[in-house]
């Protein structure tokens, strides 16, 4: 029997308890107060605005100390999150997004872990960086037009880390989760990976070539991509060329014919015109992410590159075209309208970031410790795991003024909101609460004399003694 068979004969109720016991199995340290903070986070009226607002809801248990001491097993509970069902295209495979969300902390300069984030300002073209925490997270995609994804994991990004070798790591776990899992087995579609243009594509795919996935990322419109060399007359001597024509997005004199083009009228978009090249590669250099490469030749990374252009975007009459790069080659028709439409299904990643910043209140708690961080926000992953699998039994509670909402086609904010409902009929895994009393704290008119240390933001730069290793080692 294959996973969508067995999620179809399983009783939603018993999955969604099932998921409770496993969340508080892997709670190590203050189990009892981290979980009850999750019911309060999902069970109180409105949004989170502050982790005191939740003390006011009656499953609320020992705030801060279980955010700054709780201890979680994240090992376990990435498995238990990979073991849960998960939305498949339609053609039934596992189709993943990756992408950042920063936790902004401009005013805390005893935060430690800080990078200067890119944020978007009022304005078309404006941005800000402002120091945070960039937390990237790794979710399946549903197919259709949805507000629901299900997160599977988060790494926190410091100052030390490169970001596609952090990327290729995570991704590589998540997929090797899902294979012991069972959702993915020998003979299955591969796993499609879904980026946006601020990351590396092809070296990803040059990364995780090894894995059953495809890569499919959004290109800059001033990248310049290579076609593969003619090949060479008979009775020439002399060296190969490396690379063919040059293809550049910005000039429409070298593109050749399109292999393959394709139409789709859109409800949403209006006539969607999607045009694909086959074969073509990026040019690498011994510089950056490729300095560290072995003696010899630099890899040839080809794929398949896609246009896609649309009538009109929601606000925006006049819109630019989108260049996708998927790591494989020999696309079909049905390919090239499966990839683009597989990328506009990115976007639903970005209505769960706004819910857990907006409602769940992710990015809330002014906390000082990047650990603390990392461990509320595996508790508000853990939140909206709870709402996911609460979807099919919540109530549509709504509003006078709001519309009825289809059946199984309820928001996350409307599941919450009859959260507290389904709530009282499920067995809580945690003990009675026991009587306490407030400590003493620190005597009146005392002093703290021991400052919390400053912390610099952004990378940090090498020192003066993994320099002279360096410059030891190129000699």
């Amino acid at each position: 029997m294959s996973v969508l068979d067995s999620v179809a004969h399983v009783d939603p109720l018993s999955v969604l308890s099932e998921f409770r016991q496993d969340f508080y199995a892997c709670l190590d340290a203050r189990g009892d107060e981290l979980f009850e903070l999750v019911d309060a986070s999902l069970c109180t009226d409105g949004p989170v605005k502050t982790l005191v607002d939740l003390s006011l809801a009656p499953e609320h248990g020992a705030l801060y100390g279980a955010v700054n001491s709780g201890v979680i097993n994240l090992r376990r509970l990435r498995s238990a999150l990979a073991s849960l069902p998960l939305p498949r295209a339609a053609d039934g495979r596992i189709v993943l997004a990756v992408d950042i969300s920063n936790w902004l902390r401009p005013d805390a300069p005893t935060s430690a872990d800080r990078l200067f984030c890119h944020t978007y300002a009022r304005g078309r073209g404006a941005a800000q960086m402002i120091p945070g925490w960039p937390c990237s997270f790794v979710a399946a995609l549903e197919p259709g037009r949805t507000s629901w994804t299900a997160l599977l994991d988060m790494v926190r990004l410091r100052p030390c880390d490169d970001e596609t070798t952090v990327t290729a790591a995570q991704v590589r776990e998540v997929v090797g989760r899902l294979c012991a899992a069972g959702q993915w087995q020998d003979g299955d579609l591969p796993v499609l990976v879904v980026l946006d243009a601020g990351y590396d594509v092809t070296r990803l795919a040059f990364l995780l070539a090894d894995l059953p996935v495809e890569l499919l990322g959004r290109l800059r419109s001033d990248r310049v991509l290579y076609f593969p060399p003619p090949p060479q007359p008979p009775g020439k001597i002399g060296r190969k060329p490396k690379h063919g024509a040059h293809f550049t997005f910005g000039d429409e004199a070298t593109w050749p014919a399109p292999a393959i083009t394709t139409t789709t009228d859109t409800t949403r978009y209006g006539q969607a015109v999607a045009r694909s090249w086959d074969r073509l590669h990026p040019l690498l250099s011994r510089r950056s992410a490729w300095a560290d490469y072995p003696e010899g030749e630099l890899p040839c990374l080809q794929g398949t590159v896609i246009r896609l252009e649309v009538d009109h975007l929601p606000g925006d009459r006049d819109p630019k075209p989108v260049w996708l790069w998927w790591s494989r080659t020999g696309a079909s028709p049905a390919d090239v309208d499966r990839l683009w439409q597989a990328f506009l299904r990115r976007f639903d990643l970005e209505h769960t970031f706004r819910l857990l910043k907006q409602t769940l209140g992710w990015t809330a708690p002014k906390l000082r410790d990047p650990q603390a961080a990392d461990r509320w926000t595996w508790l508000v992953i853990a939140a909206h795991t709870q709402l996911r699998l609460a979807r099919p039994l919540a109530e549509d509670l709504r509003k006078p003024w709001e519309r009825p909402a289809r059946p199984g086609r309820l928001t996350p904010a409307r599941v919450r909101r009859g959260f507290r409902r389904l709530h009282a009929k499920i067995l809580g895994p945690t003990a009675a609460p026991k009587p306490g009393k407030a400590g003493p704290g620190r005597p009146i008119g005392s002093k703290n004399k021991r400052k919390a240390p400053h912390h610099p933001v952004g990378k940090q730069p090498k020192t003066d003694t993994a320099k002279a290793t360096g410059k030891r080692q190129a000699a």
